[in-house]
């Protein structure tokens, strides 16, 4: 048997909220659902006096709204009893992360350092930049005013033009304090309006389909920020218990572990995608797009066309295997080029539509030599729980050639 061997992780994100050279590699919601499930009552952040702690009976149903520094991954699971997790709604969100309040932050200092200063100043001392916007990822977690400092180099350029206390006379929110830029609390909230709108926006389209929820879980780096949870408190607090572990960022990673050891945690995901392999079909004029026609032994064919192994938003088990039969459409074939894609979209009708992806490719060699026998391969697709696995088998032979997709995404 030959084997080739490529790893596929579904929707696997890097996290960086909160730090710029350390590197959190964090395998979707599930995995802080994992880790969450076994903090105790003390191990979260709430605002109410009692300490709640994430309900573990069957039938409980929570959002995990994963905040990270790009983007805001939004995820419902159920507890189904023995603990385990089914995920009801497929992992959605928005570009509305950490990062958006530090380009709001970014954006006010070109406003104060004007007349060009700014960008002279991002274009000669990028690390100076980058060490600013990493001391304000850690004073942004706090709701209150914040003084950040000044860099010599930036101070340097804005004293060639005047003093650096005229720069702050015609800004609303700041000032300059000895050295450091003083940031009023009202202009720090307004850093994150955007942000906020865009979570609450992506959260009310999930409670509006009449889930049941019971609990939102924040996690991730941006999580930290006092300005965020107590925003989602007060859109959301009345209604439903809100979480946030102490560790918010740190529970991701604890979590990919936990379910690395025991992917069963997690029995069934919605599919992210919709997955499809490359097919030829009978060519059909009434159907088929004319450019797609070619001739091969003796008969017309229309190539490229998506079979649907698994729709966007089904439910697939966290071991599950798809089978398909596939036929060579000439017995002299000493091959079968098995390609795998994938799209967003739920109905492709081929493999090079608008947003439809090549993810993957294993190619079956026909070692029998005998040409009168009819040539086919039993593809098998299996959706592990961070992973694809296609196995193509020559049905004459039984004969397997094996690949595993790494994608991240």
């Amino acid at each position: 048997m030959k084997c080739f061997y490529l790893i596929i992780i579904f929707q696997a994100g890097i996290v960086t909220e909160g730090t710029e050279d350390k590197l959190v590699i964090a395998l979707e919601p599930e995995a802080a659902s994992v880790w969450c499930k076994k903090l105790p009552s003390n191990g979260f952040i709430t605002q109410s006096q009692s300490r709640d702690a994430l309900d573990q009976t069957p039938g409980t149903q929570y959002i995990v709204v994963d905040c990270g520094g790009g983007t805001i991954d939004i995820t419902v699971h159920r507890i189904l009893i023995g603990g385990a997790l089914k995920e009801l709604h497929k992992a959605s969100g928005n570009n509305m992360g950490g990062q958006t309040v530090d380009r709001k932050f970014k954006e006010f200092l070109r406003e104060i350092f004007c007349d060009g200063i700014w960008e002279e100043y991002e274009e000669n001392y990028q690390s100076d930049v980058q060490k600013m916007l990493y001391d304000f990822t850690f004073l942004k977690r706090v709701d209150d005013e914040i003084l950040i400092s000044c860099p010599y180099n930036l101070g340097k350029l804005a004293r060639k033009k005047k003093d650096i206390e005229r720069f702050f006379e015609s800004v609303d929110g700041a000032s300059w304090d000895d050295g450091f830029i003083r940031i009023s609390r009202e202009k720090l909230r307004s850093f994150f309006d955007e942000s906020l709108l865009g979570i609450t926006k992506s959260l009310r389209e999930i409670l509006n389909k009449d889930l049941s929820i019971d609990f939102i879980l924040l996690v991730g780096g941006y999580a930290e920020s006092q300005i965020l949870r107590q925003h989602i408190n007060e859109q959301f607090g009345e209604d439903y218990k809100i979480l946030c572990p102490f560790r918010p960022q740190e529970v991701i990673l604890r979590g990919a572990i936990e379910f690395g050891r025991n992917p069963k945690m997690v029995t069934s995901r919605k599919s992210r995608f919709t997955y499809g392999v490359a097919v030829v079909r009978r060519f059909d004029e009434s159907t088929h797009k004319l450019e797609k026609k070619y001739t091969a032994g003796g008969n017309d064919w229309c190539k490229d066309i998506f079979k649907t192994l698994v729709r966007e938003g089904e439910d697939l088990g966290w071991d599950e295997t798809r089978e398909h039969e596939l036929s060579a459409v000439d017995s002299n074939q000493t091959g079968m080029s098995v390609r795998l894609f994938r799209s967003e979209r739920k109905d492709p009708q081929y493999v090079d539509d608008w947003g439809v992806e090549e993810v993957g490719s294993l190619i079956v060699k026909f070692s029998d030599s005998n040409s009168s026998r009819e040539r086919k391969v039993k593809l098998e697709i299996k959706f592990g729980s961070t992973e694809i696995t296609a196995t193509g088998t020559d049905m004459g032979t039984g004969e397997e050639y094996t690949v595993k997709f790494e994608f991240k995404t």
